[in-house]
């Protein structure tokens, strides 16, 4: 993970579910320029912060010990903009567990409305690499610094 779009993780249970927290600041440099005058937090970012929060919940199915890598995003829902200001409760569930990947299902509110929705496909790269590239030591702080590991 080269960066993160998720602050904090609230809840991380092994094989069923996580729950983290996104908070959408003006500080951040995109919305001053997604819109002008209007910023909104593009809809790319809320399925990378879905996809993030999806994908340690997929890692840690196997002890955050394989590559854990974004394969799909299958209908992928936005009813609701998101704005400076919002805070972005973002939950993923577990659908499957297969050798080859995991299928999960995500949901993102702001004050109890849905904001996006998408169903996120991740695939296992292979067991000889020799170095997780995805959980890095810093990654691995943001989890501890929750408080869920």
């Amino acid at each position: 993970m080269r960066w993160f779009h998720v602050d904090r993780f609230e809840v991380l249970e092994k094989n069923k579910y996580a729950r983290a927290i996104k908070c959408a600041t003006m500080a951040e440099e995109h919305l001053h320029d997604h819109f002008p005058g209007y910023p909104v937090v593009p809809s790319a970012l809320n399925i990378e912060s879905m996809a993030q929060t999806a994908g340690v919940l997929a890692g840690y199915t196997y002890d955050f010990k394989k590559n854990v890598i974004l394969a799909k995003v299958e209908k992928a829902l936005f009813p609701r903009i998101v704005r400076p200001g919002d805070k972005i409760i973002i939950e993923a569930w577990l659908d499957e567990i297969k050798p080859e990947g995991c299928w999960t299902h995500c949901k993102m509110t702001v004050d109890g409305d849905e904001v996006a929705s998408a169903n996120i496909i991740f695939v296992h790269l292979e067991d000889q690499l020799p170095e997780s590239f995805v959980f890095t030591d810093s990654f691995m702080d943001l989890l501890e610094t929750s408080g869920v590991i």
